[in-house]
């Protein structure tokens, strides 16, 4: 059963990046089904200086943060990676949470032929690779999650004694925000990204 709008307009970007694990996100692209369960994310609110939109700065790269939650949020990192981010909170309030990892769960062949691997180890393991796996790309940034050729499911929630909560990986220019523990990943999960 697809997520519905009212996970995403949860105030509380936090607490939506710990319940989205163990989540599936499934996407639908030329025919083509995949599917991963979420095990690790990240939130990022517009409060701390981790976020795109810090301070509710808008621009046209984070636009898109500024909808109301249940919007994808997919930008370029490094030049080289799409990122996916799922929207939250109410119109107006810039938050959202990177999904780090997912365990792959359905189409793993269609996954491999995009990743142009022999072998499933860890190729959903980190943003990079997920987005690739799954074949997300930029076209879906501010894609529904409720209807588009990517959307959330329900899964099987994790036990709170079962997620870890850490500091966020690679945002060290964020001073002091940097050390929030706003990383949540599965216990010991091998598809986890490994730093």
């Amino acid at each position: 059963m697809i997520l519905a709008p009212q996970f995403y307009h949860h105030t509380q970007v936090v607490s939506i990046a710990r319940k989205l694990l163990g989540k599936v996100l499934i996407t639908r692209i030329n025919g083509e089904v995949t599917a991963g369960r979420i095990v690790e994310t990240e939130a990022y609110s517009f409060k701390e200086r981790g976020c795109h939109a810090y301070n509710n700065r808008k621009t046209p790269r984070n636009a898109v943060m500024f909808e109301a939650g249940g919007v994808a949020y997919v930008y370029l990192c490094y030049g080289m990676h799409n990122l996916f981010n799922v929207v939250t909170n109410k119109a107006g309030r810039a938050e959202a949470v990177l999904i780090r990892a997912a365990e792959p769960i359905a189409g793993q062949d269609i996954m491999l032929r995009r990743m142009k691997a022999h072998k499933l180890t860890r190729i959903t393991s980190g943003p990079g690779k997920l987005t690739r796996a799954l074949g997300i790309e930029r076209t879906l940034n501010g894609a529904s999650l409720l209807n588009s050729a990517v959307t959330i499911e329900t899964g099987i929630p994790v036990r709170s004694k079962n997620i870890i909560a850490t500091t966020r990986i690679g945002i060290d220019y964020a001073g002091t925000d940097a050390m929030l523990p706003w990383r949540f990943y599965v216990k010991d999960n091998e598809w986890v990204s490994k730093w």
